[in-house]
Formats: C-alpha cells, structure tokens, sequence
C-alpha cells in the first residue's frame, strides 16, 4: 500500500474520476461503517468509491465514548455472541490492524455489596477475560485483579470512602474516534478508492427498479455529478431511514436515534491512575482517561430532533455532575467542564420504547436490486459490518471477488510503528523536538509522524506549539489540510484534532491563528479565514447557549442558531 496525501486536488480528483466510468462498489457515508466498507470492497480488488455529505466522522464516528470494548454489561444481557465478536476485534485492533491508534486502558469498577456483589461482578468479569483469551485475541491486556477498599482507594484517592467496600480492575482499549476514521479513508484511498468529503448525495439514479448510482452535488466548488455503480452501499448511520426516503422504498428495518453526551475534565480534578466504570440506574457512567483530560459519559436518551448537531441539555449535564459526584470525595461543578460533546447512536428500532434495551446487533439487508444498507451495530465491530456489507454487495456483481482480507490489512501509520517508538528517544534528538512531543506524534499518527517531521523540516516554525492549545504543534494544522482532507476551521479543530473539547475556551483563542496556518494549503483570502473564523465562533456560541437550556427541544432550537455551513 501507498500512502496518499487527500489534499484539495486529490478530492477534486476523486469526484471526478468517479463520475467518469461505472464503480464496483460506491459507499455512501464516510463514518466508521462507511470508511471500513470502502476499504474492505478495495482490499477485494473492486473498483471503489466514497462519499461524505459533510467531513470524515463528522456524525456519530467523532462523538462516541473512544472505546475500543467488548460490551462488558452487554453480559448482563446475555448477548455473548456480540461480546465474543466484540473481544475478536478488540484484540485485532490492538495487536495487528492498529496498534499506533489503540491502546490499553484499565478501568475501576467500585463494589458497594459486600460478597454477593464481588462474586456476581468477579464472575462476569472473569467471563469477559475468558471470552478474550478463547478469541485467541487478547491484544496483551493484563488479567482482570480484586482489590479491597484500601487497594482501590490507592488506586483511586478521588472516590469517597464510603463509596465503595472493594473493588475489580480490569482493561480495555480506546482511541480518538475522528482519527481513527480519518486514517482509515486514507489507508483506503492508498489501496485505490476515490474518497470525496463535502459531498452531498441528493438523488439515487434508478433504471427500473435497479439503483445504478446516485447524483452528487459538490458543497466546496458547487458542481454537480453522476456517480454511476454496479453496487451502491448506504452506510449512512443515524440517517438511514432518511436516505432509503430517496429511493421511495419502504426500508426493511427502521434505526432509531439515541443521544449520549459526554464531559471533558482537566486530569487533575480527578486524582485517579485508572479510569472508572459506575452503575447508574438505566446504565452504566465512564471515567476515561484522555491525555491531560478525563472523559465522562454516558447517556442514553431518544433524540428525534435534530442529526446533524445533536445538542446536550443542562439537564444532560447536571445528570453526568450528579452520578460522578456520588462517588467522588472533591465534587465536581460547572466551572470544571472544559468541553462537552453530544452524539447519537443508531439503534435498530425494537419493540422496546428504552433507547437502551435497543439492539446493539447490526443487520445488512437489500431491499432493492443495486442497493445494500447496513445499520446499527458498535464502532468496535465495524470490520465485521463492513464485511458483511460487502459480502452482501458482491451477490449482486457478475463476477467472482475475493474474500475479505482486512484481518491482515494494517492501518495507514501502523507499519513500523513499534521500531519507531522504541526509538522515540533518539529521534527527539535528531529532530529537536522533546521526547514527550514525539510520543504525541507517535500516538497519533504513527509512522505517519515522518511526513510531520519532513513539514516541520521544511519549516521549522511549524514545530511550535499552538500557544493556545499548546498540546498541539502547528504542523498538526498544516497536515491535516494537506494530508488529511480537512476542508474547514471546524473540522481541524473539533476532528483532527481535539482543541474544541480540551480547553476551556473551547479553541475560540486557536482559531484565528489555525485558520491561516489552514489558509496556505487552502488558498484561503483573507476574507475567507475572516468568515471561517466568524462561522466557528458562532457554532461555539451556539453550543454553549444550548447547554444552558433545560431539555431537548429548547437545546436543539439554541444549537440550531449557527448557521450549517461556512460561506465561501
């Protein structure tokens, strides 16, 4: 595999190379499903194409709680096949595919019962071990341990002691959700497949009752394409059911929309060297470790207003306040909150009126000649929903395809990834930069992290941090423009990377200084960094106005006063 730089031309490209003759396979929605079909239907040798109406993740695949788990209270449930499968690629992930993106992560769960609950909970985290080690797949992650009140409180001083009798430790694994996405499009665009964002699919084309492709309208130069395919694959998430309403077919499945909001933390209102796992009364709440930050979340909440922003409530987040403050001897307040982040979950619609008695399974179905849509599953097993997309999509091509390779298909950065960082240190000499900015370049992008350190060569100034999001380098910036398809102010601050939730701010004070670090690769004017900028304070605005607000429906009016799109 090559590595492919999707800068402006390279998009342009894209479009236009797919309007000029028949796909194999063409993937609407440029989420995680939609990246790992495209990559799947390319490593088969099929002739692939991939749109996104808005950016890379810019849904439910940037919003989630950055776990890479097997579902540990989906036991509860007695779904075993889904945490088995879950466990698999947990493990796949972390060994193989993506070691540079997905790392270890070991998590508290508090026992307040004495005996009955440690044996209950011991018992299913047992399981959970013994399920991984069976898959042949454990990703190297220590066996789960017991520990009394005193064990844990050394692990945890921030708990309360009266919050707990003992506890279990056990791991699992996470990631940055939008990155993993976005290396996921370049490492199928380095196999072949044409990949386009700010794409807006607006009509499927039709002969008869067969979709033979769709019609494309370019929100960045405003031109319009037909894209024609032998299969087109909706992979749309939350928006499914809207996008089967364009073929005026009635779907054979219906997603539903579940909201989970999330808190960002600074690391030290938290005195922990673990993350925490809490039951709650419809649920169960995280604590992650993130950086110099904690993410906290869930919810888990029916959303039927608007996809595109969902917006968290005051209500929301005196909810997530009120759970972790049960627990923790310093509470938290308000003023804590650096960011807050809310996504929807697209569940397939049940009998059951609980978003979170809904089905995690997914299902692929074709509901007419030319179409496949698939819907609902976790962002963990993604690769096995790929598959099954594809697998469903070759019934409909008139020849012989191979079977899905992307087991052995390793990530665009993960290649050399382990020989690098066992070199860290000397390479923070050779290029000059500290040891620990490497290791964040590293954890980042991987072996990728040569061509940052060629920009920063080229431009030594670009090796600087951001003075007001100091975590990142203004290389970071110029990158992703130039390697990695961001189109506008928002997609570099809240997707590539995570200015928007990691200070207090919310990257307000970045912004003027990205944007024209962004306007070189971009061909931005002046005018053009002054409306980015405008547009990005505004959606800020708007996010923080909707917070205050008491429910959904005044949330979501709040967030709906930015505008959607920057004008060019």
């Amino acid at each position: 595999m090559r590595t492919v730089a999707l800068g402006p031309e390279r998009r342009t490209e894209a479009l236009a190379r797919m309007s000029e003759r028949e796909l194999d396979v063409l993937v609407i929605g440029g989420g995680i499903v939609g990246a790992g079909t495209a990559l799947d239907a390319v490593t088969r040798g099929l002739s692939t194409g991939l749109l996104e109406a808005r950016d890379w993740a810019s849904g439910t695949s940037s919003r989630s709680s950055k776990l890479i788990h097997g579902g540990l209270r989906y036991l509860e449930m007695l779904d075993f096949g889904l945490v088995r499968e879950a466990l698999k690629e947990r493990g796949l992930l972390l060994d193989r595919i993506a070691p540079h993106l997905v790392r270890p992560v070991p998590f508290l769960y508090p026992l307040k019962h004495r005996a009955w609950e440690r044996v209950y909970a011991g018992t299913g985290v047992a399981m959970y071990d013994l399920m991984a080690r069976s898959s042949g797949r454990t990703g190297g992650l220590p066996h789960h341990r017991h520990l009394s009140r005193r064990g844990a409180l050394r692990v945890a001083p921030a708990l309360k002691k009266d919050a707990l009798v003992g506890a279990l430790q056990y791991y699992d694994a996470q990631m940055d959700d939008a990155r993993y996405v976005a290396t996921l499009v370049r490492t199928a665009a380095g196999f072949g497949a044409h990949v386009a964002n700010r794409a807006r699919v607006t009509e499927f084309l039709r002969e008869g009752e067969r979709v033979v492709g769709v019609r494309v309208r370019d929100l960045e130069e405003d031109g319009t394409y037909e894209v024609r395919a032998k299969q087109v694959v909706n992979a749309t998430g939350v928006w499914t059911d809207d996008t089967q309403a364009m073929i005026a077919e009635r779907g054979q499945f219906h997603v539903r929309a579940s909201k989970g909001i999330h808190l960002v933390v600074p690391k030290d209102r938290i005195h922990s060297s673990s993350g925490l796992i809490l039951r709650t009364e419809t649920s169960v709440l995280f604590v992650i470790p993130w950086g110099r930050h904690w993410i906290i979340g869930t919810t888990d909440t029916a959303w039927d207003l608007d996809k595109a922003h969902p917006a968290a409530s005051s209500a929301d987040i005196d909810y997530l306040l009120d759970h972790i403050n049960d627990v923790l001897a310093v509470p938290l307040t308000r003023d804590d909150v650096e960011g807050v982040y809310a996504g929807l979950r697209p569940l397939l619609a049940g009998e059951s009126d609980a978003t979170s008695k809904l089905s995690r399974e997914h299902t692929v179905a074709h509901p007419v000649p030319g179409l496949v849509v698939v819907a609902g599953g976790k962002y963990t097993t993604y690769r096995v929903m790929a598959k099954d997309a594809v697998d469903a999509a070759v019934h409909g091509l008139d020849q012989r395809v191979a079977a899905c390779c992307t087991e052995e298909v390793r990530l665009a950065g993960a290649e050399g990834f382990h020989a690098l960082w066992n070199a860290r240190a000397r390479l923070a000499t050779r290029v000059g930069l500290h040891e620990a900015r490497i290791e964040h370049l590293l954890r980042r992008y991987g072996s990728l992290t040569e061509e940052l350190l060629d920009l920063i060569a080229a431009d030594p100034r670009l090796g600087e941090p951001l003075p007001a999001a100091d975590d990142y380098l203004k290389a970071e910036i110029v990158y992703a423009c130039s390697h990695e398809g961001a189109r506008h102010l928002e997609d570099v601050l809240t997707r590539r990377t995570r200015i928007s939730i990691e200070t207090f701010d919310r990257g307000t004070r970045s912004a003027p200084e990205c944007a024209e670090l962004m306007a070189g690769v971009l061909g931005w004017t002046p005018d053009q960094v002054e409306r980015e900028v405008r547009h990005y304070r505004k959606r800020v605005e708007a996010e923080r106005e909707s917070q205050l607000q008491p429910d959904d429906q005044t949330a979501d009016a709040a967030r709906l006063g930015a505008p959607d799109t920057v004008p060019l």
